[in-house]
């Protein structure tokens, strides 16, 4: 047996709010989808990190589609989306990395590798990501995304300077790098 349900009529006049998704945002998505996801991996060790951090910088941009009045600027607004989110994780995460001497497997190159270039680039990467995650995001954004001093510095919210004495210590580091070194 049903019971019946009395409604007034400002109720039943009352419109029901229906989910209506971005046209722009969905093109906007499908258009900068992997250039986005390439500065996301860039900042975490793991492609699967970097597609949650996407998602979430996506979803953050997707709230607050209706309130960013240039669209043409909507690159830098999901790159700050971006590293706000994954600086939120750093200051989060639990110490669960050790440092160690020796890697739990070591990688064998082949010498003979005609792929001379690859080899180069994934000792460059590993090399990346091995530096700390603030210069780590400082050489991504001036060397991988080619941004300027200034504008690594406004994504960042820093400093000019901090930016170059940052990225200084880091190419250091990378200079020093026992791994590159027997690329070279």
């Amino acid at each position: 047996m049903t019971t019946p349900v009395c409604t007034s009529a400002s109720q039943a006049a009352a419109p029901v709010p229906s989910y209506t998704p971005y046209t722009s945002f969905s093109s906007y998505v499908r258009a900068r989808g992997p250039v986005l996801l390439r500065t996301a991996r860039s900042l975490t060790a793991n492609p699967s990190d970097a597609e949650d951090l996407l998602q979430t910088a996506l979803t953050k941009t997707y709230v607050a589609w209706d309130r960013i009045e240039d669209h043409r600027a909507l690159d830098g607004y999901v790159r700050r989306a971006l590293l706000n989110t994954r600086t939120s994780q750093w200051r989060k995460r639990k110490v669960d990395e050790f440092v160690c001497d020796e890697l739990p497997e070591q990688e064998t190159v082949a010498a003979t590798d005609p792929a001379e270039q690859q080899v180069l680039h994934d000792a460059m990467w590993r090399a990346v990501m091995k530096l700390p995650d603030r210069q780590r995001a400082m050489v991504v954004l001036r060397y991988y995304e080619d941004l300027s001093e200034a504008q690594t510095a406004e994504v960042l919210g820093v400093s000019i300077g901090t930016v170059k004495s940052a990225v200084s210590r880091a190419l250091g580091k990378l200079r020093d790098d026992p791994e590159l070194t027997l690329v070279r």
